[in-house]
């Protein structure tokens, strides 16, 4: 990428995040770690081991699944401040309704403007709208079915950095069941998987959209080589801001109402998503975070997370959902930047690296 206002970029780097001292946690760890954060919290003094109903076995689905996204939070975050030198606020909370969670927020910071990583835990009954949200399942109506026994277990993250050349992500992992609501006819009983993991520059770097975009295609090809073209064009389609005909950014992958497969295989996958992040994002903002850049630089940044503003509010699933069951709102609205950019009908010139930019988000793009 050519900046000729800035001068020569950093030279290209090895894109590898160190894991030298820094081991995957083990689940009494998090367990340890999230209770310590329950006991000081004013949000809740509710252990989140006791997020899961008293029916579910540590070994369950549900129980697997909740230490899966407890352990990649934490994995996330301590990456996160190894880079930025800031530490992440903690709430854990309960959802009158079952469940709850374990929020994290690094606001202000000296890389990251604003970074999240949340885990929910939330269970009980929606209504069909709800229902709708969650899968897109347009056969449920109003009228046919009653309240709808739900279980829902997830990790999601969105991370804004402060340089305009250093890059947003968002990822999310999540478990869904439902059952049917008793004597009435509507919503049957299901599981499915669902999540992704996508890439949202301001500018353009060939390389670093090369090596997210290998990171995601590695973790596919482990289980399936269908599984990153049919995910990536999923993930283009998913983040189209249909009123501007662009989507948000340079894709990654998506999927959801997976469950076509054995789920320990299922489970599996969304394991190793999850864990790719770190090795996906960081480095690529460990080279991007000090690069020297201009206010025109920062105000089309700000224009750009105008757009994410506008999909997450818009058209987003998972804020839909979080929305219409009654879901705890500084955590579905955690993924919005702490400020962004409205100019009236702003045409970048042609040519410019954010026209390029734009064109990219117009015309997805084979990284690979």
């Amino acid at each position: 990428m050519a900046m000729a206002a800035l001068g020569s970029c950093p030279a290209p780097q090895q894109l590898r995040w160190s894991k030298k001292n820094h081991r995957r946690p083990s689940k009494a760890r998090v367990t340890a770690v999230a209770m310590a954060a329950a006991a000081s919290s004013t949000k809740s003094k509710s252990d989140p081991r006791l997020l899961l109903r008293d029916e579910d076995t540590s070994d369950s689905m549900r129980a697997r699944f909740e230490a899966m996204i407890l352990s990649a939070q934490e994995e996330v975050c301590d990456a996160v401040e190894a880079v930025d030198g800031s530490k992440f606020r903690q709430d854990v909370w309960t959802r009158p309704g079952g469940g709850g969670g374990v929020s994290r927020v690094l606001q202000d910071g000296n890389v990251w403007e604003k970074a999240g990583v949340n885990v929910s835990v939330v269970y009980g009954t929606m209504p069909p709208e709800a229902y709708r949200a969650a899968k897109a399942d347009t056969s449920v109506t109003k009228d046919k079915a009653g309240r709808i026994p739900f279980f829902a277990a997830g990790i999601s993250s969105v991370m804004h950095p402060k340089n305009p050349f250093a890059p947003t992500v968002h990822f999310n992992y999540r478990y869904f069941e439902t059952d049917t609501p008793k004597d009435v006819e509507g919503a049957p009983r299901s599981w499915w998987f669902g999540g992704g993991t996508d890439f949202t520059p301001s500018y353009i770097f060939d390389e670093d959209v090369k090596h997210f975009h290998e990171i995601q295609k590695r973790a596919c090809d482990k289980f399936d080589p269908e599984y990153y073209p049919k995910f990536k064009k999923w993930c283009d389609d998913y983040f189209l801001i249909e009123h501007r005909g662009e989507r948000r950014g340079l894709g990654g992958i998506f999927f959801d109402d997976l469950n076509d497969r054995d789920p320990e295989q299922l489970l599996g996958f969304a394991t190793e998503c999850a864990n790719s992040v770190v090795d996906a994002y960081i480095p690529i903002v460990e080279k991007r975070k000090d690069t020297p850049f201009t206010q025109a630089n920062k105000d089309w940044q700000q224009l750009r997370r105008g757009r994410y503003v506008e999909f997450n509010l818009v058209y987003d699933r998972g804020t839909t959902f979080g929305l219409k069951t009654g879901g705890r709102i500084e955590s579905i609205l955690m993924s919005l930047p702490l400020s962004a950019r409205w100019e009236y009908d702003h045409q970048p010139i042609q040519g410019s690296e954010e026209w390029n930019l734009l064109d990219a988000c117009k015309n997805p793009r084979e990284w690979l």
